[in-house]
């Protein structure tokens, strides 16, 4: 497969492997009681903090977890005035990619800085998904060919769904000119990709109006075509003519048969009409003769037709917060409501004003359900814009005739806070032995910490028959010796522990079933 070269490429393609492991801290929780210290259990975060660290934060919990992901990055367009910030401990680079990224024309190498900035989020980002899951990525003309290179790359051709084109509002200031450099801007880009290829997308159709699903009508038409003049149902019109020809008349009566002798029970016309066209993109006809005696033909539904990648009835722009990049709840609504349910975990690393926070809560206000939302803003809004907005969304905001009733539901804020392995190799025993704890046990199992419990305070848990134990005390020396083994209260067919140090000979070890791991050098770095 082709791949994209730029300037620094080399040195970021593994960075996200060398970004410190930060534990994240939280600040506050908040619910329709209002803001509290204590936690409320809320699975719904917003975390403040670069999203490259705070992407790596959330592995523990979320690696392949999270059934899609929303994201909306910098266009790179010269007007944001951002520059690369990740540390890239390369000195040839480090000097570069700390520079403000010019406008186009002007800083020559903004398109390479801006990829530098991507790369290491989207590998990180994918390894968040859920091998169900999708990823959606907005972006328009100045990044969109680049993006879609690295994202290739990264997530595989074969995972490429969709490049979906949004309507952006437009001002024709250029109306006054008879020539113009070029056309103006009218829609910008979502790209959409899977994790895994053989994931399914759900069928996407417009809602329902009652006045305007599909229904029947008459089919006999007054035009007089003799040739258009045949039996059906026993029936042969005198004068007039059929709708359709023979052979069209006679597949469509064969249609609702089929209809109404395998599929009628369990679902509406309507609904085996969208998912005929959703599985072959191919439109289905029905004849039939009704309790009267009339034949009648099956006319489609019109507000409930399958969306295509085209998306121009609904504005990309949005205007809660009055950002300038601010996009609509109601656009983030459709892909929640499309490609999650209940109880799926919904990702966006660049939150802005939390309008993804805001969809979720509507969808699950809407349908009763219980998604969860995970977002991460690095500006210093994240709290006071934010995480104010959601709270609004939350108790209700707005007065009089512009009221808007709350959706209810909670969140906690989170900071990003220290390293758990320090730069010499060491554990951080600051950050409490707990989030250590959490830590070993996702290294090894690559799921998230659980309460397991079997009288030893040391123990992890238990899993595909392996008892895991972390030996470990701050301020003294833990040594898996005989005396440590007679602590161990249930009998399992392996053991994995960590320990300062082993007395236990090779042999005991083998004998006993053990892996014997020491305390920091054997501790995997994430």
């Amino acid at each position: 497969m082709p791949t994209l070269e730029w300037i620094g490429k080399s040195k970021v393609v593994n960075h996200h492997q060398e970004v410190p492991f930060r534990v994240l801290e939280r600040q506050y929780s908040f619910d329709e009681m209002g803001k509290h210290t204590e936690d409320n259990g809320s699975d719904n975060m917003i975390i403040h903090g670069d999203n490259l660290e705070a992407l790596k934060a959330l592995l523990p919990q979320y690696e392949g977890r999270v059934k899609c992901i929303y994201i909306d990055p910098p266009y790179n367009t010269g007007n944001e005035k951002w520059c690369y910030n990740d540390n890239v401990n390369d000195p040839h680079i480090q000097k570069w990619l700390g520079e403000v990224v010019g406008k186009e024309g002007e800083d020559l190498t903004r398109h390479d800085k801006w990829l530098c900035m991507m790369y290491p989020r989207l590998m990180l980002l994918q390894k968040l998904l859920a091998d169900d899951g999708f990823i959606f990525v907005s972006i328009d003309v100045f990044e969109y060919a680049y993006l879609r290179c690295i994202m290739d790359e990264i997530f595989g051709s074969a995972n490429f769904r969709n490049c979906i084109a949004v309507r952006r509002g437009i001002k024709n200031v250029q109306a006054q000119f008879d020539e113009v450099q070029s056309l103006s801007l009218g829609h910008e880009y979502i790209y959409l990709y899977s994790k895994n290829p053989q994931a399914k997308l759900p069928k996407l159709s417009k809602g329902f109006e009652a006045d305007k699903a599909g229904k029947w009508d008459t089919f006999w038409r007054g035009t007089d075509r003799p040739t258009m003049r045949y039996e059906i149902f026993g029936i042969t019109p005198e004068s007039g003519q059929w709708r359709w020809e023979i052979g069209r008349a006679t597949k469509a009566m064969q249609n609702y048969e089929n209809y109404l002798s395998n599929y009628a029970a369990s679902m509406s016309i309507d609904d085996f009409y969208i998912d005929h066209l959703m599985a072959t993109n191919e439109k289905m006809d029905f004849v039939r003769k009704n309790e009267k005696g009339t034949i009648q033909y099956y006319v489609p539904p019109q507000t409930g037709k399958l969306l295509s990648d085209n998306w121009m009835d609904i504005l990309l722009s949005g205007s809660y917060a009055g950002f300038d990049t601010e996009k609509n709840v109601l656009l983030i609504e459709r892909i929640i409501k499309w490609i999650t349910k209940d109880g799926d975990v919904i990702l966006d690393s660049f939150a802005g004003s939390g309008t993804t926070a805001h969809a979720v809560l509507n969808a699950n206000n809407e349908d009763k359900g219980h998604r969860r939302f995970v977002l991460v803003e690095m500006e210093r809004y994240a709290d006071t814009t934010t995480a104010e907005r959601v709270k609004r969304v939350i108790n209700g905001y707005g007065k009089g005739k512009n009221a808007v009733e709350g959706t209810g539901g909670n969140f906690s804020y989170y900071e990003l806070g220290e390293r758990l392995l320090l730069a010499d190799g060491n554990l951080n025993e600051s950050i409490g032995t707990d989030k250590i704890r959490d830590y070993i046990w996702y290294t090894e199992t690559k799921k998230p910490a659980v309460n397991q419990q079997n009288g030893n305070p040391y123990f992890l848990g238990e899993n595909n028959h392996t008892a895991y134990y972390f030996y470990y005390e701050p301020d003294q020396m833990c040594v898996l010796d005989y005396a440590f083994l007679s602590t161990i209260p249930e009998k399992a067919e392996n053991y994995l522990i960590y320990a300062d140090r082993c007395a236990l000979s090779e042999s005991d070890l083998l004998r006993f079933g053990i892996t014997f791991k020491k305390i920091p050098r054997d501790i995997a770095r994430v």
